[in-house]
């Protein structure tokens, strides 16, 4: 089926002939990758009228609110999310490079980092893991307009700072056990999850392969989770599309609660995939 073969075309075992352009950062599968997986920037109208911004800059608040990082005492980054976040990094990085994921996690931990490079660590209390791209709002002047987007400039660097560092500067042991454990999942169930999501996106994923690279390793990985690592299919599906919304753009999010959704009622519930017990 030429469906079939599309989607299988970007196994992390596969030849990565076909690169896509979107929010690609060249050297995502080197030891100290330079920009991965960076939300799309907010844009803002250069009219007179009010002008459109697409969402404010998340409020500062002294003591940090749902979805702000979750660090350890040593600073770093703790919680699933992180793991989820950084699981889906590698992925989309293996796919373009047509690595396994597993050696390409294991290669990127263990990169050196390059001489004089220092990580700001501060750089971890401003991160957001529930910045999503919202709808339009609108301001009633320019002066305003160019705050926002002086502060979304600051949230992109930031970003940019925090998902390119060497990966033992801000994620703890437990997230980096818990998100190669991940990928091992996603590795050993890729073939029969292939299978499955050949049927349940919708046509025009299937015609743009090389543009959804993004949002297949997103199914690749929660399908994962149910079936390997147990976790709950609320929770798996709801970080599914919390990733979507950070990573992608258009309906993206939507279709992929409706994939993962079809995916639990017609191959979990009835028996195709064997869910096992929860480890997380």
């Amino acid at each position: 089926m030429a469906a079939s073969a599309a989607v299988s075309t970007f196994s992390p075992s596969s030849s990565a002939a076909h690169r896509p352009q979107r929010r690609l950062p060249a050297s995502a599968a080197s030891g100290r990758s330079t920009r991965t997986l960076i939300p799309p920037a907010r844009t803002v109208a250069s009219s007179r009228a009010p002008l459109v911004v697409s969402s404010p800059p998340p409020k500062s608040a002294p003591a940090p609110a749902p979805g702000q990082p979750k660090v350890d005492r040593s600073g770093r980054f703790c919680s699933p999310r992180a793991a989820r976040e950084l699981a889906l990094m590698v992925s989309y990085a293996a796919c373009l490079e047509g690595a396994d994921v597993v050696r390409h996690f294991d290669r990127r931990v263990a990169a050196r980092r390059e001489d004089g490079y220092v990580f700001n660590k501060a750089s971890l209390q401003s991160y957001n893991f529930m910045s999503f791209c919202g709808g339009p709002l609108e301001v009633a002047t320019e002066e305003e307009a160019q705050k926002l987007m002086s502060q979304n400039e600051k949230d992109s660097a930031n970003e940019a700072e925090v998902l390119s560092a060497p990966p033992r500067l801000v994620y703890n042991n437990f997230v980096l056990r818990l998100a190669r454990d991940m990928l091992v999942a996603v590795a050993s169930g890729w073939d029969q999850h292939v299978e499955v999501i050949n049927k349940i996106i919708p046509q025009h994923w299937k015609d743009e392969p090389v543009a959804r690279i993004l949002e297949l390793c997103i199914l690749h990985i929660a399908m994962a989770e149910m079936t390997s690592r147990g976790t709950p299919h609320k929770v798996a599906i709801n970080e599914a599309v919390d990733l979507a919304k950070r990573f992608c753009d258009g309906g993206a999010p939507r279709i992929i609660n409706g994939c993962l959704r079809t995916y639990v009622k017609d191959h979990i519930n009835n028996g195709t995939s064997q869910p096992a017990e929860s480890k997380e």
